[in-house]
């Protein structure tokens, strides 16, 4: 589930131009550069968007291929979460500082290059680092894929429609991904979801061709907060992926980072993350639906991938197009919902999104070996409509709450949040499932894991209704 963000943090006092950039310019929208910027931008979100519910499906087939066990998976699916996640605080500043298109340029060649590594890799340790180089490759690319669109179209109105359709095509990438993971891994090989992502690269650089240099602009990188906060998340995933006297030891070094990046943030004078931000009760709350909306839905994704395939013996062209009804149902309700908001007010919407995607978790609880596909397809359609439905909403409230110079930092934190939601979700329910599989699957982990994100998606819905204001959308 994917929904549009405002793009990274801009200043409104360029310090250098590159040249050549001002007859590149457009205002209208129509141009070849601008309809350039467009595709470039829609590709590269499309193709970050797509490894991540495609590789969750080839799971099985890594599993074999490179002989790992569900802690192998876990890393692999988490390796590029965290980078991604991790990264994307001080994307933006990256952005600004080198120009959208160069970001653009050097993100898309490394993660191509990263692609390329992944389907060459010789072994699980070798595929893992190059899917953290990957991860950190995508974390370049979100916000300076929204700074291209920026930038090629002035009229406002012809943005935001630019915007939709690269919202769109993210929804549909998502929920198409497991789809086309499924049907090249059985027919080509796991290994075929990386190679994929070489021609998707080169076009992509051949349309930058055509897209103008971008203005660079003064951006402060928060070096100690950015390191303080990838120790963070990667010490608290380990913990969580490891467990025992390794785990303990990870999880140390992940209170000392979370402890250090707080007292770096609050005494940096230009901080990744403002902590007086956090205390907006919309912001804080916003960015927990967030979190707890990507839990349920990555962790749905993982747990039945893997309940598909290796439960009930599923080829992986059949798990995935298990899955098609979700893509349907996310790309529609994502359209749908600005208009319910806006009728309604955002609240309602965020609220009924998350009891729905709670309702999802636990409507799963009664599957089992036998349950029949046609059951299944119904009880995922929950699962299609409660995230599609909130987050839209919930963006547009996350944006509403902070002031203008505020707005990249908090897309970027939001986002930020989103991925690591997922990334925790697969190193929790991993855990869950070789807990009670003797590192198998078993229906009993995937259980707990349904329950522990329902019992969570409960909880934010409660918070949204009690702290969120009622607004509706500007017409």
């Amino acid at each position: 589930m994917t929904t549009a963000a405002p793009g990274p943090r801009t200043r409104t006092r360029p310090v250098r131009e590159d040249s050549a950039a001002a007859p590149g310019r457009t205002t209208t929208g129509t141009t070849t550069r601008g309809t350039a910027a467009l595709l470039a931008a829609l590709l590269g979100f499309a193709v970050i968007t797509i490894d991540v519910s495609a590789v969750n499906i080839a799971l099985p087939g890594i599993r074999a291929d490179l002989h790992s066990g569900m802690t192998g998976l876990q890393w692999v699916a988490d390796a590029y979460t965290l980078m991604f996640a991790g990264l994307m605080l001080s994307a933006g500043a990256l952005s600004d500082r080198t120009g959208a298109r160069r970001a653009y340029v050097l993100g898309t060649a490394l993660f191509t290059l990263a692609s390329l590594a992944c389907a060459l890799a010789p072994g699980l340790g070798a595929l893992i680092v190059a899917r953290v180089v990957q991860g950190g490759a995508a974390a370049v690319l979100m916000p300076a894929s929204l700074a291209l669109i920026r930038e090629a179209y002035d009229d406002a109105r012809r943005r935001a429609r630019a915007i939709a359709l690269w919202t769109v095509g993210g929804s549909v990438a998502m929920a198409a991904g497991p789809v086309l993971g499924g049907v090249l891994t059985e027919h080509v090989g796991w290994r075929a979801v990386f190679f994929l992502n070489l021609p998707v690269g080169a076009a992509i650089l051949a349309l930058l061709t055509k897209v103008a240099p971008s203005p660079r602009r003064p951006a402060p990188l928060d070096v100690p907060g950015q390191i303080t906060a990838v120790l963070t998340l990667a010490g608290l995933t380990f913990a969580v992926i490891e467990g025992g006297g390794a785990g303990l030891a990870a999880l140390a070094v992940a209170v000392v980072s979370a402890l250090t990046f707080y007292v770096t943030e609050k005494r940096h004078r230009a901080p990744m993350v403002p902590l007086t931000m956090l205390r907006d009760r919309t912001v804080s709350v916003s960015l927990a639906v967030g979190f707890a909306i990507n839990v349920g839905f990555y962790g749905v994704v993982f747990l039945l991938g893997l309940y598909l395939q290796q439960l009930r013996g599923m080829t992986a062209t059949t798990a995935g197009l298990v899955f098609v009804p979700l893509a349907v149902l996310i790309t529609g309700t994502n359209l749908v919902s600005p208009r319910v908001a806006e009728r309604f007010g955002r609240r309602p919407v965020v609220v009924i999104g998350q009891l729905v995607l709670s309702l999802a978790m636990f409507a799963l609880l009664p599957l089992t070996a036998d349950t029949p596909m046609w059951l299944l397809v119904l009880l995922l359609v929950p699962t299609g409509l409660g995230g599609a439905f909130a987050i839209p909403a919930v963006t547009a409230m996350l944006m509403d709450a902070v002031p203008g110079p505020r707005v990249g930092t908090a897309s970027g934190l939001l986002n930020a949040l989103r991925q690591t939601g997922g990334a925790l979700a697969v190193a929790l329910f991993g855990t869950l499932l070789s807990d009670h599989g003797g590192g198998t699957f078993s229906l009993p982990g995937m259980r707990v894991s349904l329950t522990v994100a329902g019992a969570l998606l409960l909880a934010t819905a409660l918070l949204s209704a009690t702290f969120l204001p009622n607004k509706r959308n500007p017409s």
